[in-house]
């Protein structure tokens, strides 16, 4: 219980993080961190399939998606000011991280262990996340997605697919970036004559 409530702490305020943060890239960092407490919550509800998908699909798929729209429509705003060194500093703060999200998965795998054996899960509906009928098995999960959810699940590709075109055409415009009608004016005058001399 008390690991829920730490959970649902964290998740509320990386989401109110997320809303308000300043900058684009802040905000994504905070959904990082809401995907992966809403990862160790699925860990505390035995639902380990859900948990990874939450990780590989949402943490690991979706944010870099975000993250190339971030930085293609920020390409052609101004050019980037190269700052100081920040990497070093990370090192202590990722390996901190590591070791608590390990931890929290020890805990998750040993309570797990404890609580729940193979042949207690025909008689429960907790057990190997692999059997059938077992909350958060791989096979219930597909059955339900596949022939419930199979709608939505169309839908959600589908508006993914169209967020890729989108990244897709904003990375190929070739133009360049000008700060009035004026200078394109004169960009454009200036590929005309480049033209025409070019045809002489």
């Amino acid at each position: 219980m008390i690991g829920f409530w730490i959970l649902a702490v964290v998740m509320l305020a990386s989401s109110i993080w997320c809303i308000t943060a300043t900058r684009p890239v802040y905000s994504v960092v905070a959904l990082l961190l809401h995907f992966a407490a809403l990862a160790a919550m699925y860990l505390t509800l035995h639902a380990e399939f859900l948990a990874v998908i939450q990780l590989i699909v949402y943490s690991g798929a979706i944010l870099i998606l975000f993250l190339f729209v971030i930085a293609l429509l920020s390409s052609g705003v101004a050019p980037f000011s190269v700052g100081p060194d920040r990497l070093p500093k990370i090192l202590i703060p990722a390996v901190g991280l590591i070791a608590v999200a390990l931890g929290f998965i020890t805990y998750a795998l040993s309570r797990t262990n404890a609580l729940v054996t193979p042949g207690a899960a025909v008689g429960t509906n907790l057990g190997v996340t692999g059997e059938a009928g077992v909350f958060g098995s791989v096979a219930d999960f597909g059955k339900a997605l596949f022939t419930s959810y199979l709608l939505p699940f169309e839908i959600t590709a589908l508006i993914l697919m169209v967020a890729v075109i989108g990244v897709i055409l904003l990375a190929g415009d070739r133009t360049p970036y000008v700060s009035s009608r004026k200078q394109a004016g004169e960009n454009r005058r200036d590929m005309r004559e480049a033209v025409l001399r070019g045809g002489e």
